[in-house]
This record gives C-alpha cells, structure tokens and sequence, in this order.
C-alpha cells in the first residue's frame, strides 16, 4: 500500500507547488499590468469613447494574463487577440494612442510559448500592430509622418519591448519552477535514503542476531547430552539475545537506536570465541559517540560476514584514534571481494567524510575505517 501514498503525496506536493507559482505570477503580472493600463488611461483619454476602447483593450489583457498564471491562457489568448486587435484599430480611428496596450500584451502572451517560428510570429504580430495603426491616416491627412510614427512605429516598438520582456519572465519562472521541482526530488532522494539506512540497520540487526542464535543453537545441540548446563546457559543466551534484538528494532521504528563500540568490541569478542575463534582485541585510543556508531556498524556487520562466509581460525581488531581495521584468516579464495552490506556501509562513512576499505590476500581479509585526520594535526 506504500505506492498509492507516495503517489498521493507527490500529486499534493506537486499541486503546491504549482499553486505557489500561480500566486506569485498573479503578484508579479496582473498587478503592474492593471497601473499601467489605468496609468495610459489617465493619462491619453480624451472622450467618453476612448475611456471605453481602453478599459476593453485592457480588460482582454488582464483576462489573458489571469488564465497565463493558470496555464490555460490559449483559449482566452485567441480571442481576447481579436478583441484587442478591433480595440487597436478603433483606437487609431478616433486618434487614441494608448489603444494598442492590451494587443501588445495579449500577443505577448501567445509568442514565447510557441514551439518554432517564434520570431516570424513576432514579426507578424509587430506588422499587424503597425498596420492597424496606421489606418489612422486614412482618416487624417495632416503631419502623416508624425502620425505614422505615433500610431505605428511606437506602438511596434512597444511591442517588440513588451515580447522581449515577456521571453525574459517566462524564463524567470521557468527556473522558478525546475527549482521547485528539484526541491522535490531532493526531498524524495532525502526518504528514499532514510528508507535504505532503516533497511540497513534492521538487516544488521536481525541479520546479525540471527545467525548468531543459529550459531548458539547448535552449539547447545551439541552440549545437550555432554554437558546440559552449559547447553541451557547457550538457550539463556539465545533468549536474552533474542529479547535485546526486539528492544532494537523498537527503538530503530522510533529513532532512538545507538550503537556503543565498546559494547560491540565485547560482543563480537564473545562471538568469535564461542565460535572457537581466537580474536586479538588492540584498543590504543577513545572515539567521540558518532565516530563509535559508525565504527560499530562496521564491527558488527564485518562480525557477521566473519561468522557466514569465512573459515577463521584468527580474527585482529584494532582501534585507533581514527578508525578501526578487522583482519582475518580463513577467507575463501573465491567469491566477492567486497560484501553488500559493508558497499552500504561505505556509502554511510563517506557522508561522514570517512572511508571504508577491504582488500584480499593470501587467505586474510581485512576490513579497515578510518576518519581523516584533524586539520591541525595535518600541520
């Protein structure tokens, strides 16, 4: 059932995400178009009529703007472009200037989002406001040039600005969005890993534990006919063994579990042993809490390996100021150099800036962590 709520949570992630985006584009268009719409207004009507031309050139444009933020814009685009484009033409008819506004907005709008020919679209559109405006000669037959320059060249030139910025605010929010959405794998990548190191952790518990209760069981096997008491002690062991694995895995569900490297010294020490294993134990120094975790999870994990896959008969552990290496005999000839739970345990070190390392030689493995050292001792 994990799959239908990730799915669940990434559809509402995802919607926020895009609703964040929708307001701040809201905040960032609709508004300064509306003062400028208002400010051209004021300050270029001059009748009843032009007041009406504008507000419905302008009312297109904050239209087509509201439905940009929503991403639905093209069928509110296309006829709010016929609309501005008779508001432009009747504008240039009745000698408003401003008239043009809400064409080169809404054109604007449709340009930057084509897939090709952007800029034979840009062309086109810079014609058809040039055009429009100049029909304002056929009604005027005084100052042409001026007024061919007033009704065509500007309104172009504003067109061209308007296109422009808007390739540039399209690719502002275009980046917005690919951060948003790299936000979110990020935090997708951040509970995959979490997942992988809870995994990891309960295989080395449960893993570990039990091997070492199969390892404990035949052993009282064993001893149940030769010596009884020492095969009870070994089922003692398994069951206090077994009730400590459960307390673990409780407080790895609940984020509380810490691993001590002193205790797993003497853990793995009394595991080797009872295996008929002679361990060397060589302790030169102390480790700080997150070291000593560390370090414990490859004690116990190259414990395990030892016990599984090796036929030891000597197994060194020394711990240093900053690391821990694990040397033993008996390992196979064949087989894999380096084990998958210990590649897990490499990736864990190195977010810690520590490295993991294993090498196979004449029958010894050697498994060895180490942390850098300190700065000022690298003096």
């Amino acid at each position: 059932m994990e799959v239908p709520t990730i799915a669940r949570r990434t559809s509402w992630t995802g919607g926020k995400v895009q609703e964040r985006l929708r307001r701040l584009n809201l905040i960032t268009t609709v508004p300064p178009l509306a003062l400028a719409g208002v400010f051209l207004l004021l300050v270029s009507a001059r009748s009843w009529w032009h007041i009406v031309i504008q507000v419905a050139g302008l009312l297109a444009a904050l239209a087509t703007a509201e439905r940009w933020t929503a991403g639905d814009y093209l069928r509110v685009a296309r006829p709010s472009l016929v609309v501005t484009a008779v508001v432009w033409l009747a504008g240039s008819l009745t000698d408003d200037t401003a008239a043009f506004f809400g064409l080169s907005v809404v054109g604007s709008y449709l340009i930057p989002p084509l897939p090709r020919r952007r800029l034979a679209a840009l062309a086109g559109l810079t014609v058809l406001i040039a055009g429009l405006g100049a029909a304002n000669v056929l009604v005027h037959d005084d100052r042409i040039g001026w007024r061919l320059f007033q009704f065509a060249a500007v309104p172009a030139a504003a067109t061209l600005v308007s296109t422009a910025f808007m390739f540039a605010s399209q690719r502002f929010f275009d980046l917005i969005a690919e951060l948003e959405q790299s936000r979110e794998r990020d935090a997708d990548l951040a509970v995959t890993r979490e997942r992988v190191r809870f995994a990891s952790d309960l295989h080395d518990i449960q893993g570990h534990t039990l091997h070492v209760v199969k390892l404990k069981v035949a052993l009282a096997e064993k001893l149940l006919d030769r010596e009884p008491d020492r095969a009870r002690e070994e089922l003692r062991e398994v069951h206090d063994l077994v009730g400590d694995t459960i307390v673990q895995t409780r407080e790895l569900a609940y984020a509380q579990r810490r691993l001590n490297l002193s205790a797993e010294l003497e853990n793995a020490k009394n595991l080797f042993e009872a295996a008929g294993i002679h361990v060397r134990v060589t302790r030169e120094s102390e480790m700080d809490a997150t070291a000593g975790e560390l370090l414990g999870q490859v004690l116990r994990e190259t414990t395990t390996n030892i016990l599984r896959h090796a036929e030891a008969r000597q197994v060194g552990i020394t711990l240093t100021r900053r690391g821990i290496a694990i040397v033993n005999d008996g390992a196979p000839d064949t087989g894999p150099l380096e084990l998958g739970g210990l590649a897990v345990l490499r990736q864990r070190l190195a977010e810690h800036g520590a490295e993991l390392e294993v090498s196979h030689s004449g029958g010894r493995f050697r498994t060895a962590a180490a942390f850098p050292a300190p700065k000022e001792a690298r003096r």
